[in-house]
Parts: structure tokens; C-alpha cells; sequence
């Protein structure tokens, strides 16, 4: 009998079930003060700047925290997936830390005008863009895998029960004390995150490669992301919600102080309503998944947060616009959690934190350029107009589910598989020898050669995500069943490289085109190519062969 009641209990604390891991629960913990800390300065910065400056000034302070990270989260993801993501994310923290204190010197100075606020709030939002990627990558090293969707949302959750009491606790600060005091409170509030992360004994299993230079890790990431059907899907998606859902976040301040005629104390409200409804959204998460594809929450949620920004835009009652603002946030943070899963569930180990940033940097880059144009539109129709017309394109927005379709299973075979069977290599190279050109061929009845095509584009998609280049398929003239597939590497260790990148999917897929190979195993032909030989030839005749000279193993530095 107590069997069966834990059974039934435990649907109900599954989203609550990655905090009995103390090293989640602590750092998720920190995370919280630091969000407090994050949406004071928010507060502050915003009212601060209508005193300061114009309308279209004030929607800028949101573009200012919102754009580094779509400019600092793709080279951030790459370092994070370079390196040791707990020092990488400590790195982010300290660097905002330094960028609050000497803003909140500056404040006290009497030095923060507007431009310098905008400043600061950017550099602040840089360290956190440097500190994201590497914090959500390291989320299911900390959890199992079957409670990542439940440690995704209670990420989420975090950050909006601090939005809950964070905007409040900003307003009450600002007035009180000013708001040199809020940009005080940031910078402290930083530190406990900090001594959780240094206080991670995290295990590092140093790659058998070297790292990447960062300039190719970035272009990794991003090839993966568009050769991934459902990567590419979620950053479309991603940019689209967030162009046309911008307009609430930025014009809240205008909102608070032009339609309600309220004051910094009432701009808390309005966010903190917001965030109460965003943590209950977040902890809806995980039964919406059970119960409903990603793709049909996320366009009942999306219409749900257009209805909602057209009741703020129409409304000029606190209650309502609360009311509305809660229901908004609710359907706000189920649409980002499911599209931060989708992502998480559907990529490798090795490109988590890229492909994290790529989603990052596509939804924080729409709501960077949707303030910007939202403040614009609020300029020269009013604030009314702005909510209104971005309620239609919220509402109109569920039709790119039809062009562009979530997928509707996200969780994928994406663990790495090791290879044993290292390349028999006789020729003297070194990891920087190349281009490697590699061959196959594959013998294929004629009637089969339509769907062995097929077969070839989808693992055309692996090869070119996994790194390779020039990727093609050709077939003979004169023997109509072989087909020969070739492909590029810049040098031989970006062909080392991957071949760790292999995951079950992958292999799945290689398999599928395999079904239509007459070649038997031992009679399969690979061909690997130093494409432009210069320096394994003789300079001269006279020039000695080197005897014995090494080869590079599959795992060789």
C-alpha cells in the first residue's frame, strides 16, 4: 500500500525531484540571489532612466542587458564546450560582479548618466551571457538524464521566483535609498553564486584532443546548428517569439508610469505578477510534455501570451493588468522552457553549450532587436498601439508551426559512441597535414537507387554537423550500381576529431543507408587522401625517405 501511494506521489514532485542533489540544490540556490540581484539592477536601471532620458531611451536599457547575450553567448558556448565549464561560469560571474561595483561607484560619484548606464548595464550582461551557456550545459552533469526537463524548467523557475519578489524588492530599494543602492545590491548578490561554483568539485574528464582554437569552435557550433533540423527549427522559432513578444518586458516601466500612473513601487508589481505566473508555468513544464506535444504547447501558450498582451494594451486597471501580466508570464516561460528542452534533448555532449548559445543568442537577439523597435513604435503611436500590434503578431505566430513543426520527439539517441577500428595509416603526417579527402563506395542495386539516394541525404546531414565539408554522392557512368561518397577535412585531426563525434543516432542513420550496400563488411572500400601531398614526397632526388618516421593514432595530440 505504501508502494503504491509513493507511485502516485511521485508525478506530483517530479518537477521538484533534481533538488535532492545537493550540488544542484546549491548552486539553483545561489542562482536565486543572483536573479534577485539581476532584476533589482533591471528595476533601477529602468526607472532610473525615466528620470534621465526619453521613452525610446528607457525600452534601451532592456536592449542593453538583452544584447550581449546574443553577441557574447556564441563564443561563450564555444569556451564552455572547450573547456571547464564550473571555471568558465565563475570567470562570467566575477567579471558582472566588477562591472556592478564600479557602476554603483560611478551612481554614487553622480557620474551614471544615461549613456554610462547603458554601458554598464551591457557590460553586467555580458558577464552573465559568459556565465549562461556554461551554467545550462552543466545542468545534466549535475542531474540523471531523466530529470533534465524537470532541471531545465527549475532553472527557469529560479529566475522567476526571484522576478516574483525581485522587481518589488528593486522599487522599494530605489526609493528608499536611490538607486546607487539597488546597483549595491546587485553586485552582492553575485557573490554566493560565485563560492557555489568554486565550491563544485566538478569532474573534468580532459578531452583526448586538443581544444579547438575558438574561431573554429564557433563555426562548429554553428554548422551543427544548421545541419540539425531540429536546432535550426528552434532557433527560427526562437527569434520569431522573441521579435514579437518583446514589447511587454520593454514597455512594462512605460506601462506602470504612463497608463497606470503608478511609480517604481507599482512597476514591481506589474513584474512581480509576472514572475509568479512564470513560475507556475515553469513547474507545468514537465505534465505539458507528458501530456501534449511540444508543438501544441507551444502554440496554446503563444496565443495565450498574445490575448494576454492585448488585455495589457487595452487595460488601465492595476488588477487586470496584473492579472494579465501573470497569465502572460505563465505562457511566456512554458514556451521558452519547451524550446530550452528541445534543444538539450536533441544534441551530443560535445556541441551542448554551442547549440545552447545558438538558441540563446536567437532568442535574446529577437527580444534585443523587439525592444529596440517596440520603444520605436511606442515613439511615434503611443503605448497602446506598440501592445496592441505585437498582441496580432503573437497571435498570427502560430502558424510558423506549420512551416516549421517542433519535433515531436525530442529525446533522440544523442549519447557519443567510441570508434575501435582506427584508420590504417602508412604515411608520415602530422595533426596539421591535410585536406583529408575521404571515399566510400557503395554497391547498390538499381532498383534501389531512390531510396538509397534518400538514405545518402540524411546522412549527408551527419556528415556535415560532425565537421566534414564539400560533401557529395556520385555514381558511375559505366557501372550503374556504384555510387562513390566523398567528403573534405580541413586537416587530419579535424578528421580525428570527428570521429568522436558519433553518437547512436548518428550510427543509425549510416546503418539505414548501409540496407541498400551489396558490398559485404570485408570487401567495403574506404579511401583516405592527403589531398595536396607537397610534404610527404622528396624535396629532392637526392632527399633520403624517412625511415619509421610516426603516424598520428586516432587519439594522438
Amino acid at each position: 500500500m505504501a508502494e503504491t501511494s509513493q507511485a502516485q506521489g511521485k508525478p506530483r514532485w517530479k518537477a521538484l525531484e533534481p533538488l535532492r542533489d545537493a550540488t544542484f540544490r546549491n548552486i539553483w540556490t545561489a542562482s536565486l540571489l543572483s536573479n534577485f540581484g539581476q532584476l533589482v539592477l533591471g528595476v533601477a536601471a529602468a526607472w532610473e532612466m525615466t528620470r534621465l532620458a526619453s521613452a525610446g531611451m528607457v525600452a534601451l536599457v532592456q536592449t542593453a542587458l538583452m544584447l550581449p547575450l546574443m553577441l557574447v553567448a556564441v563564443p561563450a558556448g564555444a569556451i564552455a564546450d572547450m573547456f571547464d565549464r564550473r571555471k568558465i561560469a565563475m570567470t562570467g560571474l566575477a567579471f558582472s560582479t566588477l562591472a556592478a561595483t564600479t557602476l554603483t561607484l560611478l551612481s554614487t560619484a553622480g557620474l551614471a548618466g544615461p549613456r554610462v548606464l547603458l554601458a554598464f548595464c551591457f557590460l553586467i550582461g555580458g558577464g552573465v551571457a559568459l556565465y549562461s551557456p556554461a551554467w545550462q550545459a552543466s545542468i545534466s552533469e549535475q542531474v540523471p538524464p531523466a530529470q533534465l526537463p524537470a532541471a531545465v524548467s527549475l532553472g527557469s523557475v529560479s529566475y522567476n521566483i526571484a522576478r516574483s519578489f525581485g522587481p518589488a524588492l528593486g522599487g522599494m530599494i530605489v526609493l528608499a535609498l536611490g538607486a546607487k543602492a539597488a546597483f549595491a545590491t546587485n553586485a552582492l548578490l553575485y557573490l554566493p553564486l560565485l563560492g557555489a561554483f568554486f565550491l563544485w568539485r566538478r569532474r573534468h574528464t580532459p578531452p583526448r584532443l586538443p581544444p579547438e582554437r575558438l574561431p573554429r569552435a564557433i563555426v562548429s557550433g554553428l554548422r551543427y546548428a544548421i545541419h540539425a533540423p531540429a536546432v535550426r527549427t528552434v532557433m527560427l522559432r526562437a527569434v520569431a517569439f522573441g521579435l514579437m513578444g518583446a514589447a511587454t518586458a520593454a514597455l512594462t516601466p512605460l506601462v506602470a508610469r504612463d497608463v497606470l500612473h503608478g511609480n517604481a513601487a507599482t512597476y514591481g508589481l506589474l513584474l512581480g505578477a509576472t514572475g509568479v505566473g512564470a513560475v507556475i508555468g515553469a513547474l507545468l513544464v514537465s505534465d505539458l510534455r507528458d501530456r501534449l506535444s511540444p508543438e501544441i504547447s507551444v502554440r496554446i501558450a503563444t496565443i495565450a501570451v498574445g490575448l494576454m498582451v492585448l488585455t495589457i494594451g487595452l487595460s488601465h486597471h492595476l488588477l487586470l493588468t496584473m492579472a494579465a501580466m501573470a497569465v502572460a508570464g505563465a505562457a511566456n516561460m512554458i514556451t521558452i522552457s519547451m524550446l530550452n528542452v528541445a534543444i538539450q534533448l536533441s544534441v551530443p555532449r560535445w556541441v551542448t553549450a554551442r547549440s545552447l548559445a545558438w538558441y540563446q543568442s536567437s532568442l535574446t537577439g529577437g527580444l534585443a532587436v523587439g525592444s529596440w523597435f517596440w520603444g520605436q513604435v511606442t515613439t511615434d503611436h503611443g503605448i497602446a498601439t506598440a501592445l496592441i500590434a505585437s498582441a496580432v503578431g503573437l497571435l498570427l505566430l502560430p502558424l510558423l508551426g506549420l512551416l516549421l513543426p517542433l519535433p515531436a520527439a525530442m529525446d533522440a539517441d544523442v549519447g557519443l559512441v567510441e570508434l575501435t577500428n582506427e584508420p590504417d595509416i602508412r604515411l608520415a603526417i602530422t595533426h596539421r597535414s591535410g585536406p583529408i579527402v575521404v571515399e566510400i563506395d557503395y554497391r547498390v542495386e538499381p532498383a534501389e537507387a531512390r531510396n538509397f539516394y534518400d538514405a545518402m541525404l540524411a546522412l549527408q546531414g551527419v556528415r556535415l554537423r560532425n565537421g566534414a565539408f564539400d560533401w557529395s554522392i556520385a555514381r558511375d557512368l559505366g557501372d550503374v550500381a556504384l555510387w562513390t561518397e566523398r567528403f573534405h577535412f580541413p586537416t587530419w585531426q579535424d578528421y580525428l576529431r570527428q570521429r568522436t563525434r558519433f553518437t547512436q543516432a548518428d550510427l543509425a542513420v549510416q546503418a539505414a543507408a548501409d540496407t541498400y550496400n551489396g558490398l559485404a563488411a570485408g570487401e567495403r572500400i574506404l579511401r583516405r587522401r592527403l589531398e595536396r601531398p607537397l610534404g610527404s614526397v622528396r624535396w629532392r632526388a637526392e632527399t633520403p625517405d624517412p625511415q619509421g618516421a610516426p603516424t598520428l593514432g586516432i587519439y594522438a595530440p
